[in-house]
């Protein structure tokens, strides 16, 4: 038995996780920024936080490019930005 080839995500589907993963991101800076003004930039929760940062931000950059594959010739050049 072969496994089933994965079915990609809609244009829909797409859309919606972006909204999502943008809002997430915008608040998740927030909150970053307090940590740091509180704590200072060198302190291990701010600095966790900043990596929380950096990894969504490169997982809405890997969304993005898979969004590309999923949906060629679709305009999505901001679905994750």
């Amino acid at each position: 038995m072969r496994p089933e080839a994965p079915i990609p995500l809609t244009l829909e589907e797409h859309r919606e996780l972006g909204r999502e993963l943008r809002a997430a991101n915008a608040r998740l800076q927030e909150l970053c920024k307090v940590v740091v003004s509180v704590y200072g930039p060198n302190t291990q929760a701010s600095f966790t936080f900043l990596k929380l940062a950096e990894n969504l931000d490169r997982l809405c950059h890997d969304l993005q490019a898979q969004a590309r594959q999923d949906l060629p010739g679709f305009p999505i050049d901001s679905l994750y930005r």
